[in-house]
Protein backbone atom coordinates (compact mmCIF):
# COMPACT_ATOMS: atom_id res chain seq x y z
CA UNK A 1 0.00 0.00 0.00
CA UNK A 2 2.79 2.76 1.25
CA UNK A 3 6.08 2.24 -0.40
CA UNK A 4 8.20 4.04 -2.88
CA UNK A 5 6.06 5.15 -5.64
CA UNK A 6 6.98 4.70 -9.80
CA UNK A 7 7.06 7.30 -11.75
CA UNK A 8 4.47 7.27 -13.95
CA UNK A 9 2.67 7.20 -10.30
CA UNK A 10 4.18 10.42 -9.46
CA UNK A 11 3.43 12.16 -12.73
CA UNK A 12 -0.18 10.93 -12.64
CA UNK A 13 -0.81 12.21 -9.25
CA UNK A 14 1.27 15.49 -10.04
CA UNK A 15 -0.57 16.17 -13.58
CA UNK A 16 -3.99 15.42 -11.30
CA UNK A 17 -2.72 17.86 -8.35
CA UNK A 18 -2.52 20.60 -11.16
CA UNK A 19 -6.04 19.83 -12.73
CA UNK A 20 -7.45 20.14 -9.03
CA UNK A 21 -6.04 23.16 -8.48
CA UNK A 22 -7.25 24.19 -12.24
CA UNK A 23 -10.99 22.97 -11.22
CA UNK A 24 -11.03 24.97 -8.04
CA UNK A 25 -9.23 27.77 -8.61
CA UNK A 26 -9.97 29.04 -11.66
CA UNK A 27 -12.88 26.54 -13.91
CA UNK A 28 -15.14 27.03 -10.59
CA UNK A 29 -14.28 30.62 -10.37
CA UNK A 30 -15.56 31.43 -14.12
CA UNK A 31 -18.50 29.23 -13.64
CA UNK A 32 -19.32 31.06 -10.98
CA UNK A 33 -18.93 34.40 -12.12
CA UNK A 34 -20.75 33.15 -15.46
CA UNK A 35 -23.59 31.78 -13.42
CA UNK A 36 -23.87 35.28 -11.24
CA UNK A 37 -23.62 37.50 -14.17
CA UNK A 38 -26.85 35.75 -15.55
CA UNK A 39 -28.66 36.10 -12.76
CA UNK A 40 -28.20 33.10 -10.60
CA UNK A 41 -28.09 34.01 -6.55
CA UNK A 42 -24.90 33.51 -5.08
CA UNK A 43 -25.86 30.18 -3.24
CA UNK A 44 -26.70 28.41 -6.52
CA UNK A 45 -23.77 29.55 -7.90
CA UNK A 46 -21.78 28.41 -5.43
CA UNK A 47 -24.34 24.77 -5.08
CA UNK A 48 -23.65 23.87 -8.65
CA UNK A 49 -19.86 25.00 -8.36
CA UNK A 50 -19.26 22.33 -5.51
CA UNK A 51 -20.99 19.58 -7.59
CA UNK A 52 -19.14 20.78 -10.54
CA UNK A 53 -15.73 19.81 -8.21
CA UNK A 54 -17.55 16.70 -6.87
CA UNK A 55 -17.73 15.12 -10.38
CA UNK A 56 -14.32 17.12 -12.35
CA UNK A 57 -12.29 16.56 -8.80
CA UNK A 58 -13.22 13.63 -6.78
CA UNK A 59 -14.48 11.58 -10.04
CA UNK A 60 -11.89 12.17 -12.23
CA UNK A 61 -9.11 11.36 -9.55
CA UNK A 62 -11.13 7.89 -8.08
CA UNK A 63 -10.42 7.08 -12.00
CA UNK A 64 -7.21 8.01 -12.47
CA UNK A 65 -5.46 6.61 -9.19
CA UNK A 66 -7.62 3.29 -9.72
CA UNK A 67 -4.84 1.61 -11.85
CA UNK A 68 -2.23 2.41 -8.98
CA UNK A 69 -0.49 -0.26 -6.65
CA UNK A 70 1.09 2.08 -4.30
CA UNK A 71 -1.43 4.92 -2.61
CA UNK A 72 1.19 7.13 -0.99
CA UNK A 73 1.68 9.66 -3.72
CA UNK A 74 -2.37 9.78 -3.65
CA UNK A 75 -2.10 10.16 0.38
CA UNK A 76 0.26 13.15 0.30
CA UNK A 77 -2.29 15.12 -2.13
CA UNK A 78 -5.26 14.24 -0.13
CA UNK A 79 -3.26 15.91 2.72
CA UNK A 80 -2.27 18.94 1.32
CA UNK A 81 -5.80 19.56 -0.73
CA UNK A 82 -7.30 18.74 2.93
CA UNK A 83 -5.40 21.44 4.89
CA UNK A 84 -5.86 23.73 1.76
CA UNK A 85 -9.36 23.60 2.04
CA UNK A 86 -9.54 23.66 5.33
CA UNK A 87 -7.70 26.91 6.02
CA UNK A 88 -9.47 29.67 4.62
CA UNK A 89 -12.96 28.43 7.10
CA UNK A 90 -9.90 28.77 9.91
CA UNK A 91 -8.52 31.94 8.55
CA UNK A 92 -11.86 33.34 7.44
CA UNK A 93 -10.83 34.37 3.52
CA UNK A 94 -12.92 31.91 1.93
CA UNK A 95 -12.99 31.07 -1.39
CA UNK A 96 -16.23 32.76 -1.77
CA UNK A 97 -17.32 30.41 -5.45
CA UNK A 98 -17.39 27.31 -3.48
CA UNK A 99 -17.34 27.36 0.34
CA UNK A 100 -19.71 28.73 2.61
CA UNK A 101 -19.53 29.54 6.18
CA UNK A 102 -22.42 27.30 7.14
CA UNK A 103 -20.28 24.20 7.07
CA UNK A 104 -17.31 22.81 5.99
CA UNK A 105 -18.43 19.60 3.80
CA UNK A 106 -15.55 20.36 0.92
CA UNK A 107 -13.20 19.10 3.77
CA UNK A 108 -15.34 16.03 4.85
CA UNK A 109 -15.43 14.73 1.00
CA UNK A 110 -11.44 15.18 0.64
CA UNK A 111 -10.85 13.03 4.22
CA UNK A 112 -13.61 10.54 3.35
CA UNK A 113 -12.48 10.33 -0.02
CA UNK A 114 -9.02 9.86 0.94
CA UNK A 115 -9.81 7.35 3.77
CA UNK A 116 -11.90 5.22 1.75
CA UNK A 117 -9.91 4.67 -1.28
CA UNK A 118 -6.94 3.89 1.08
CA UNK A 119 -8.91 1.25 2.98
CA UNK A 120 -9.80 -0.23 -0.70
CA UNK A 121 -5.84 -0.24 -1.58
CA UNK A 122 -5.36 -1.68 2.20
CA UNK A 123 -7.66 -4.37 1.40
CA UNK A 124 -6.07 -5.33 -2.19
CA UNK A 125 -9.13 -4.54 -3.93
CA UNK A 126 -9.07 -0.52 -5.46
CA UNK A 127 -12.86 -1.28 -6.96
CA UNK A 128 -14.40 -0.96 -2.70
CA UNK A 129 -12.73 2.52 -2.76
CA UNK A 130 -13.31 3.59 -6.02
CA UNK A 131 -16.58 2.44 -6.51
CA UNK A 132 -17.84 4.74 -3.48
CA UNK A 133 -15.80 7.38 -3.67
CA UNK A 134 -17.92 7.58 -7.11
CA UNK A 135 -21.01 6.96 -5.71
CA UNK A 136 -19.56 10.46 -3.24
CA UNK A 137 -17.95 12.33 -6.51
CA UNK A 138 -20.49 11.81 -9.40
CA UNK A 139 -23.64 10.18 -8.00
CA UNK A 140 -24.06 12.97 -5.38
CA UNK A 141 -23.27 15.43 -8.10
CA UNK A 142 -26.21 14.28 -10.17
CA UNK A 143 -28.47 14.40 -7.57
CA UNK A 144 -27.15 17.89 -6.47
CA UNK A 145 -27.45 19.22 -9.70
CA UNK A 146 -30.89 17.89 -10.20
CA UNK A 147 -32.21 19.62 -6.73
CA UNK A 148 -30.55 22.53 -7.88
CA UNK A 149 -31.78 22.95 -11.34
CA UNK A 150 -35.74 22.37 -9.72
CA UNK A 151 -35.40 23.72 -6.15
CA UNK A 152 -32.58 26.73 -6.59
CA UNK A 153 -30.74 26.02 -3.38
CA UNK A 154 -29.34 23.38 -1.15
CA UNK A 155 -32.09 20.96 -0.41
CA UNK A 156 -33.12 17.12 0.05
CA UNK A 157 -35.69 15.73 -2.37
CA UNK A 158 -36.02 12.32 -3.95
CA UNK A 159 -36.31 13.76 -7.48
CA UNK A 160 -32.32 13.95 -6.60
CA UNK A 161 -31.80 10.60 -5.23
CA UNK A 162 -33.73 9.04 -8.41
CA UNK A 163 -31.10 10.60 -10.61
CA UNK A 164 -28.58 9.34 -8.35
CA UNK A 165 -29.94 5.33 -8.75
CA UNK A 166 -30.08 5.85 -12.53
CA UNK A 167 -26.05 6.56 -12.15
CA UNK A 168 -24.92 4.09 -8.94
CA UNK A 169 -26.91 1.49 -9.71
CA UNK A 170 -25.82 0.87 -13.18
CA UNK A 171 -22.30 1.58 -12.63
CA UNK A 172 -22.31 -0.47 -9.31
CA UNK A 173 -22.67 -3.12 -11.51
CA UNK A 174 -20.49 -2.72 -14.06
CA UNK A 175 -17.91 -2.43 -11.17
CA UNK A 176 -18.76 -5.23 -8.88
CA UNK A 177 -21.96 -6.94 -10.00
CA UNK A 178 -25.11 -7.52 -8.15
CA UNK A 179 -23.11 -6.50 -4.89
CA UNK A 180 -22.19 -3.47 -6.72
CA UNK A 181 -25.56 -2.24 -7.35
CA UNK A 182 -26.83 -3.25 -3.93
CA UNK A 183 -24.55 -1.15 -2.90
CA UNK A 184 -25.37 1.76 -5.65
CA UNK A 185 -29.25 1.61 -4.29
CA UNK A 186 -28.11 2.01 -0.54
CA UNK A 187 -26.24 4.98 -1.38
CA UNK A 188 -28.32 6.61 -3.06
CA UNK A 189 -31.19 6.27 -0.53
CA UNK A 190 -28.67 7.21 2.36
CA UNK A 191 -27.97 10.06 0.39
CA UNK A 192 -31.72 11.62 1.89
CA UNK A 193 -30.58 11.84 5.00
CA UNK A 194 -28.05 14.28 7.45
CA UNK A 195 -27.34 13.03 10.81
CA UNK A 196 -26.41 16.55 12.44
CA UNK A 197 -23.04 17.35 11.06
CA UNK A 198 -22.97 13.93 9.78
CA UNK A 199 -23.46 14.89 5.91
CA UNK A 200 -23.99 12.74 2.70
CA UNK A 201 -20.03 12.96 2.12
CA UNK A 202 -19.63 10.85 5.09
CA UNK A 203 -22.61 8.79 5.05
CA UNK A 204 -22.86 7.71 1.26
CA UNK A 205 -19.40 6.36 0.64
CA UNK A 206 -18.93 4.77 3.79
CA UNK A 207 -22.55 2.65 3.48
CA UNK A 208 -21.28 2.21 0.50
CA UNK A 209 -18.02 0.72 1.48
CA UNK A 210 -19.56 -1.31 4.59
CA UNK A 211 -22.18 -3.31 2.15
CA UNK A 212 -19.34 -4.19 0.09
CA UNK A 213 -17.12 -5.17 2.63
CA UNK A 214 -19.93 -7.32 4.08
CA UNK A 215 -21.14 -8.37 0.37
CA UNK A 216 -17.41 -9.85 0.42
CA UNK A 217 -17.01 -10.96 3.68
CA UNK A 218 -20.28 -13.39 3.01
CA UNK A 219 -19.09 -14.51 -0.22
CA UNK A 220 -21.28 -12.50 -2.53
CA UNK A 221 -19.69 -12.67 -6.09
CA UNK A 222 -18.39 -9.13 -6.93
Amino acid sequence: MFGFPTVWEIAVTAALFVWILFVTLFLTRKTYDYMRARGAPHNVAVYYNRKIIHVLAGGVAAVAVAGFTNYTTVAVMVAVLGVGNYLPHRNKKLMHWYQVEENMFEVHFIIIWGLVMGLGFLLGDVRLGVLPVLFMSVGDGVTGFVRNAIYRRRTKSWWGNLAMIFFCVPVGFALMNVAGAISGALASLIEKFEFGKIDDNITVPLVAFVSLLLFHVFGVTI
